[in-house]
């Protein structure tokens, strides 16, 4: 776990490791949550980058016999 520093203008910077791991980008845009007394940041992702994400996904399954 890495430690930042909010700046009194209320601003943190993402360590590199982070930011390298995630692809981020300057000027991308994030998601900011707050959960369970937490700050959660979510990169918003082009539609493109997320093709093929389910890839190998299991689309095998029983359907009831009235949803056919």
């Amino acid at each position: 776990m890495q430690t930042v520093i909010v700046s009194p203008k209320y601003q943190v910077v993402i360590p590199k490791a982070i930011r390298e791991t995630l692809k981020l980008k300057p000027g991308q845009k994030m998601r900011v949550i707050e959960y369970e007394n937490r700050i959660e940041l979510i990169p918003d992702r082009e539609i493109s980058e997320l093709r093929g994400f389910l890839k190998g996904i299991d689309i095998e399954f029983s359907r009831e016999g009235d949803r056919v």
